[in-house]
């Protein structure tokens, strides 16, 4: 295949996960914003969202002062910002259409039929008037276009690049994700038996917003049912975490995404590409046999943190190995 082509389908993928992924994350922060908490607790959720998503920065150039609407407009429709939801739908949909020979009808109109639909949204102010409908609708679109994907392609290197890239973004954002819980408290979880980071032990009030807060988590990524199928008890932030980081049998986990990036990337691997299926394989390894307690031990923040830095070294490497090569 040639790299271009594999270049627009893994790309196409990855801005559609991503939009789907901005939706969820802006989720969290949209149903724990409606908890009862301070103004600066409910400040620090959107303040963690840009921080995590690397947009701080642009984001402070352009808006100034945090605001739970404006950083909803600059994720969400704001044409400037790479990682909106309105750029990386309409990334995808130009991707789609610089390869729509390689795709078949049904999954090019679906890209065309999410950009266009998506455009009327906009102009009817949709998310403004109701974000979690917004929100829904993005996670839908997404689903369909995977849906679309694997049951009218054929299984060939495209559909390859395709996994890839949707699986790859999804790890990432899985654990940007997870991490939006730590910036919004602003503290390092080392598993419920441990004492905060003031050297106190949480007291109720904290409890009862942790409880909320990972809910919020586990049904932004479809996972607050099958958590309860899974453990069976109340909801505790290190079952949480073993659920979307180790349980492969989760389809959002970092185990299950590293599972699809590995499965593919064996399917289309070349003679330079060893070395990036053996990063893909180590990272897989660590996921497959870790345990949570020697997770938790190093502080959760901080194995997300490396989880983030493995993820980014893996897509240079799939960059490098089949792709368009970045220009110098």
């Amino acid at each position: 295949m040639l790299s271009r082509t594999a270049d627009h389908l893994f790309w196409m993928a990855r801005y559609m996960e991503r939009a789907e992924n901005t939706a969820r994350m802006l989720d969290v922060n949209y149903q724990t914003s409606l908890l009862p908490q301070s103004a600066d607790a409910a400040a620090n959720g959107w303040k963690g969202l840009l921080s995590i998503s690397e947009l701080s920065h642009d984001y402070a150039s352009r808006y100034g002062e945090v605001d739970a609407r404006k950083v909803m407009d600059y994720m969400v429709s704001d044409e400037r910002n790479p990682s909106s939801i309105y750029s990386c739908l309409m990334a995808a949909r130009e991707n789609a259409r610089a390869v729509r020979g390689t795709l078949t009808t049904e999954v090019w109109e679906t890209q065309n039929q999410t950009w266009l639909e998506f455009q009327r949204m906009l102009r009817h102010k949709t998310f403004q008037k109701d974000p979690g409908e917004g929100f829904e609708w993005v996670k839908f679109r997404s689903h369909l276009s995977r849906g679309v994907t694997v049951g009218t392609m054929l299984q060939d290197e495209a559909f390859h690049f395709l996994r890839i890239g949707s699986f790859l973004e999804r790890a990432d954002n899985t654990a940007r994700m997870l991490d939006v819980k730590f910036h919004a408290v602003e503290s390092e979880f080392f598993g419920t038996g441990s004492m905060g980071s003031n050297g106190n032990g949480n007291n109720g009030k904290d409890q009862e917003y942790d409880f909320y807060h990972w809910s919020a988590i586990l049904r932004s990524v479809s996972g607050f049912e099958v958590y309860r199928k899974a453990y069976r008890n109340v909801i505790k932030p290190e079952k949480v975490a073993e659920l979307l980081i180790l349980r492969a049998d989760m389809p959002r986990s970092l185990a299950a995404c590293m599972d699809e990036v590995v499965n593919n990337l064996r399917q289309v691997a070349n003679e330079q590409s060893s070395d990036t299926l053996r990063r893909a394989g180590r990272l897989q390894a660590d996921l497959r046999f870790g345990r949570i307690d020697e997770i938790l031990a190093t502080g959760l923040h901080a194995f997300l943190t490396q989880f983030l830095e493995r993820v980014g070294t893996l897509g240079v490497g799939i960059s490098r190995d089949f792709l368009v090569p970045v220009a110098a």
